[in-house]
């Protein structure tokens, strides 16, 4: 009876050893395989061979509390991930960086010209309403310049050449021309007066009916003598000569 209490106990024993054996040996396993993993882990994480961003990174990348024993991510790598057209993050950002000044300095151009060509277009509108106006008002001052000199009631022509000379050649070309042909042929007039209030009457009427096509010439002729004289000259015209003569001294004023 004793004897089978000491086997018992000696099985007991053994099992007990067994499995202390047992669990030592489980836990050695554990620790091997701990150090192993953190091994490997640590490899990855320095990335030998390539393991770690060529092999596992592109598998293990989305997996999580895992992927924080990846390696970090090269440059080249998040580029192409994000499809960007650099190569590099410093490329990307030097690019950027190249784009932002150039906008700056483009919208500042821009803004530049915008204003630029605002102000040109402003001055064009008021050169433009300049020169309207400048043109509506040579043309008043040059139907105010024919009024004034050939109207019936303006000074005596000679009074207007000195005024003419001083003025644009453009704006009173024309008229200058007009007012040196009517002083000229004024002048001829009272030359020719003079002369024919030299003749008899009746040689100065002979003259005078000689040129029956003249008649403006001879009523400016008459008009620059006496009354007295030109009247004795008109008596010793035909009647009829003499009439029309007398009709045109009479609207000679309308005429011009």
């Amino acid at each position: 009876m004793a004897k089978k209490k000491k086997e018992e106990k000696a099985l007991a024993g053994q099992e007990q050893e067994s499995k202390g054996s047992k669990a030592v040996t489980a836990l050695i396993a554990i620790i091997i395989i701990l150090i192993w993993l953190a091994v490997f882990a640590f490899l990855i994480k320095l990335d030998v061979g390539g393991i770690g961003s060529n092999v596992l990174y592109p598998v293990l990348k989305d997996v999580p509390v895992i992927n924080k024993i990846l390696p970090e991510a090269s440059e080249e790598q998040q580029a192409s991930e994000g499809n960007y057209k650099y190569n590099t993050l410093k490329s990307a950002n030097e690019r950027i960086a190249e784009l932002e000044r150039r906008l700056e300095s483009e919208s500042g151009t821009t803004t530049a010209n915008s204003d630029y060509i605002a102000e040109l277009e402003a001055e064009v509108k008021k050169l433009q309403r300049y020169r309207d106006d400048y043109d509506a008002f040579e043309k008043r001052v040059a139907r105010f310049d024919e009024k004034v000199v050939f109207n019936d009631k303006a000074p005596d022509i000679s009074e207007y050449r000195s005024y003419y000379e001083e003025i644009a050649p453009e704006n009173a070309e024309k008229i200058y021309q007009q007012v040196l042909d009517e002083l000229q042929y004024s002048e001829n007039a009272k030359t020719l007066a003079t002369v024919y209030s030299g003749m008899e009457p009746a040689n100065a009427a002979t003259r005078l009916t000689e040129m029956p096509q003249d008649l403006d010439l001879i009523c400016d002729i008459l008009r620059n003598m006496k009354e007295s004289q030109a009247a004795q000259i008109l008596e010793n015209l035909d009647a009829t000569f003499a009439a029309q003569i007398t009709k045109k001294l009479a609207t000679i004023g309308t005429d011009r």
